[in-house]
Formats: structure tokens, sequence, C-alpha cells
């Protein structure tokens, strides 16, 4: 009678593994199935099987910019930026980045950007909001995701293959996350509502993953806890918050502000 009942579960599975854990079928098939809730660790082996072929979320002029955003920069000093600092259309007074915290070019609309360092050019970094608008529809627009609500908006723990993923909830990281795969996979993580991560958490790169290849879409705010380490680049609809400490290897492109405190911001 057990060899009977485990043949359904076993071509389930089989289902399951060769079309893509997160399909809305298979997401169907895991709820209804009383012997797949009961082995929880089979549903697990779903998110380490590697998506598709991806391709990357072209960035524009926003590549050259560590930090970009539409509505300023505020910052408690000494935060440390490896890259381009720029903000449009709002008046560079709202770029409160020091010269002394940028390794990079700070880019303002006019002449009241940060002194002596700042550069007015207005074509550039309103171009650069422009592109980054333009990257964000793009990455928040792929269809047929590989991986839908991975862990109900709790990655915690987790290691994320290659592949495009959403989550129509916020998403938190509690705990450290691995990101695992070659030099040229990509990564796309559409998040519907808020992106929370929490203190002292690391997202930890293997394999060759590199966080220019990586993409974090966000339609709401985006808070990175103290002391926390994030990879990739964020493409915020609204608010990017670094807490006090947090760093990121990877680009802050937000729609509207960047707030930092003390924070290392370093461009892929």
């Amino acid at each position: 009678m057990k060899h009977t009942n485990l043949l359904p579960t076993a071509a389930m599975l089989m289902v399951i593994l060769m079309t893509g854990c997160s399909k809305d079928l298979n997401n169907e098939v895991l709820e209804n199935s009383a012997a797949l809730k009961a082995d929880k660790s089979l549903v697990e082996k779903c998110a380490e099987i590697p998506g598709g072929s991806l391709a990357g979320v072209n960035l524009g002029v926003a590549a050259d910019f560590a930090i970009l955003s539409k509505t300023g920069v505020t910052d408690v000093y000494k935060s440390s930026i490896t890259g381009d600092v720029g903000s449009s259309p709002i008046t560079g007074a709202a770029i409160l980045v020091r010269c002394t915290e940028v390794a990079g070019n700070i880019y303002s609309v006019d002449a009241a950007g940060p002194l002596p360092c700042r550069i007015t050019n207005p074509t550039k970094v309103g171009t650069a909001v422009l592109n980054m608008q333009t990257a964000y529809t793009d990455a928040a627009g792929r269809a047929n995701p590989d991986f839908v609500n991975l862990g109900a908006g709790n990655i915690g723990g987790k290691t994320l293959t290659r592949g495009l993923y959403k989550w129509s909830t916020t998403l938190n990281i509690p705990t450290n996350v691995t990101i695992s795969g070659s030099a040229t996979d990509v990564w796309i993580f559409q998040v519907s509502g808020k992106l929370n991560m929490s203190s002292a958490v690391k997202i930890i790169l293997a394999g060759g993953a590199q966080a220019k290849n990586i993409f974090w879409v966000v339609a709401s705010d985006v808070t990175l806890g103290t002391t926390s380490h994030f990879e990739g680049n964020i493409l915020g609809q609204t608010a990017i918050n670094l807490q006090t400490g947090a760093t990121i290897n990877g680009r802050t492109l937000a729609q509207t502000a960047v707030t930092l405190q003390m924070n290392t911001v370093v461009k892929p």
C-alpha cells in the first residue's frame, strides 16, 4: 500500500522539477498535495533549480552611478561611495553627501550641488534618471517567472540560483542569503511590496556570481538594516534607506530619495 501511494507523489515531483517549481500550476499542485506538504524538504529543493537563460537589464547612463535619485540624497557623515552620485530633477541642494565621501563625480542640475566637486550637468543626470525609469519598467515587466512567492516572502537561509523571481508581497531577508551561479548568470527579483533586510544580515555571492548581474526591482521602500551587507543593483520605485553601517556592492537607483547613514556603497 505504501508503494502505491509513493508513485503519484513521485510523479508529481517529477513534473514539478521538469516544469519549474514556482509556476502557477505547480503552486496549485503543492497546495493540494498532502504528501508534499508533509515533506517540505522536497518542496524546498525547488529553490535550487536554475532558471533558463535570462537577459540582463540595460541601465544605460544610470550604470555610471552608484547612487541616483529623483528627490535627493540625505546623509549622516561619514559615508564612503565609490562611483558617481546624482539627483534630478530636484535642485543640487538636495544632494547632501560631501565631496570627501565620494570617489567619483557628483552631478547636479544646477550650481547648488556640493562644493567644490559638484559638476553641473542637467543633461547627463537627467538622461540617467530617464534610463533608470526605463530599466525599472523593463525589469518589472519581465514575464513568466521561474519562481513565484518563494518562501512566502521570506528568503532567509536560502540559496538562490539564476532566474526570474516574483513576489506579490513584501520581501523579508531576516538571515543570510546566498546567490549562487556563474559570472554570466542573471538574477531579477521582482518585489511588489517592500524589501526589508534585517540588521547584520549578509547576501553572499558564490560560484562566480557577480553583483552587476543582480537586479532587485522593488515597488515600495527598500530598507537595509544596520551593518547589513547587500549585493546587486536596486531599482526602487520609491525610497532606498540604508541604516547605520549598512554596505552594498551594487547601485542604489531610486525614483524618490536615497538615505545614507555612515554607509559604504561600491558600484560594481
